[in-house]
């Protein structure tokens, strides 16, 4: 019961005898304000500590990865190929700079990256395989100009690329994923204040919680526009999750990572094996190249100190991150945690009013504050959402107007939702075309996603044009006076480029079997 009754008009609470003055109810709306929105951070804490640890622990994750790859290859090529590898190396460091700035959200086409790498790296090793020649910059340019052709490394650019492409389009969404998430729910939770608890306390009935319906539709009112992301949010949800299964599977991004110098070094030798087939089309195609001088031409076994031949490294020498988590273990506790959230938005008024200290309990209906006194709350429960706030009886909702913030809001998800969906295909919505179109020619092998179109491991990508097109960054190169006219497949001029090694001359053989000796596994 009041100790003093006032008979002022109050503002939030009814309009009769009251225990409170005007500057009390001031201060109870302050409080219920500050109450309410402790309920929603509370209720939005479990979203936003996942998206923000699980954030960090992905991206440090992934970039462990990266780093612990490049460092397993400079120590396992320095270790077999000694000096070849050392004074050629700014090839492989160029190529996982280029994957960081691309994980990283750089304007990078991994296709491009690739291809770029594969093509320097088949100037460098010709020339190894050559020693007793010399050839100017405009002559390996016409070597990785046909490579497509010639196919020096086998498939194993294919096989490369669709591995590392998936695996890091996959890892990077999941964190432009995890981030976004962590966005959203920041944004989203920053609601309009729009409620009064304490008005129980203005008619002397301090104890008395409010009606459990009279709470719903108070949240429903204010919480309208977050309950109109709940669409959108389920579809973000399932494709982060759907990503981070991928990422267990298909889209290994530890598989990919370890794959990198193994993949590397299974090409070079392909190539060293197959470099007299190799050198005798160059040499019909570019030209004949001039001989080096005498004292250049040392085999690579004498360049590289004899060298063992690469080897990969055994389970029980595998580096492993600095963290001791595996990729596995890492995804498992992502979609544990991400389910649960689906419906958040929508079901948020509800969470709320579950608490004991802001609604009475459903069952207690008859013993709580309905918004005039104690008794049952009469009013039927509106709907969610911004529309269906027309009826309702509580709060005062203008629906002809959307909330800009939340349409922006509805919008960021559908493009991370759409990257997601795309990065589960192994696309990457920034490099469509340049993804697609950057296969290697020949079949596909079995592997999923076998519908790209039959295209050279070292060519530019559909619709885009070479990385150093003639005339930029670099002069024009002239062929050689010397050199034939290369034929390409199909074209109906010109001789078709002969194979075998019957042209080669005996001191060639010789050589190129003292190549395939010293770097034989």
């Amino acid at each position: 019961m009041c100790v003093h009754i006032f008979w002022e008009h109050l503002r939030l609470c009814p309009q009769d005898y009251t225990c409170c003055t005007s500057v009390m109810e001031e201060a109870l709306a302050r409080q219920s304000e500050k109450d309410f929105l402790t309920a929603i951070d509370d209720s939005s804490q479990f979203l936003l500590t996942t998206f923000t640890q699980k954030h960090r622990r992905f991206d440090e994750f992934f970039r462990e990865l990266i780093d612990l790859a490049e460092k397993s290859m400079n120590q396992m090529f320095t270790k077999t190929y000694g000096m070849l590898y050392t004074q050629n190396a700014r090839v492989f460091h160029d190529l996982f700079a280029e994957l960081r700035r691309y994980y990283t959200g750089g304007s990078v086409s991994l296709g491009e990256v690739l291809a770029e790498f594969w093509s320097r790296l088949v100037e460098r090793v010709f020339s190894l395989v050559n020693p007793q020649y010399q050839f100017s910059e405009e002559y390996l340019e016409c070597v990785s100009k046909h490579a497509e052709q010639l196919q020096p490394f086998g498939d194993l650019p294919r096989k490369l690329r669709i591995q590392v492409t998936r695996a890091f389009i996959a890892a990077r969404a999941l964190v432009q994923g995890l981030a976004t998430g962590r966005d959203i729910v920041s944004k989203a939770a920053k609601v309009n204040v729009c409620v009064c608890w304490y008005c129980p306390l203005c008619r002397g009935m301090p104890t008395l919680r409010p009606c459990h319906s009279l709470c719903l539709n108070v949240m429903k009112g204010c919480l309208a526009n977050q309950a109109d992301l709940d669409s959108e949010w389920n579809n973000f949800i399932d494709a982060l999750v759907q990503v981070s299964e991928k990422l267990e599977g298909p889209f290994n991004m530890e598989l990919a990572t370890d794959s990198i110098a193994v993949k590397v070094s299974e090409a070079i030798m392909h190539m060293q094996e197959n470099s007299v087939a190799t050198s005798t089309k160059v040499f019909q195609g570019c030209g004949s190249p001039r001989p080096a001088p005498s004292r250049s031409r040392r085999s690579p076994r004498e360049q590289g100190g004899g060298r063992r031949p690469f080897r990969t490294y055994s389970p029980e020498e595998k580096p492993t991150t600095a963290a001791g988590t595996n990729l596995d273990r890492l995804v498992s506790d992502l979609k544990e945690r991400l389910r649960p959230m689906k419906g958040f938005w929508v079901s948020l008024p509800q969470t709320i009013c579950n608490d004991d200290n802001m609604a009475a309990d459903v069952t207690n209906e008859d013993k709580c504050w309905n918004g005039q006194t104690r008794g049952r709350y009469l009013p039927d429960v509106t709907g969610d959402g911004l529309v269906s706030q027309i009826n309702n009886p509580e709060v005062e909702v203008d629906i002809s107007r959307p909330d800009v913030r939340t349409r922006q809001l509805i919008m960021e998800l559908r493009v991370a939702t759409n990257r997601l969906r795309q990065a589960q295909a192994g696309q990457d919505t920034d490099f469509m075309d340049s993804e697609e179109g950057s296969g290697s020619g020949g079949g596909d092998g079995g592997d999923r996603y076998s519908d790209e179109p039959g295209y050279g491991p070292y060519s530019p990508p559909y619709g885009k044009p070479p990385r150093n097109p003639s005339g930029q960054n670099k002069p024009p190169r002239v062929r050689d006076k010397t050199g034939t006219k290369w034929t390409r497949p199909n074209q109906g001029h010109g001789s078709r480029v002969k194979s075998g090694v019957s042209q080669l001359t005996s001191s060639l053989s010789i050589i190129a079997a003292l190549l395939l000796t010293s770097f034989a596994v």
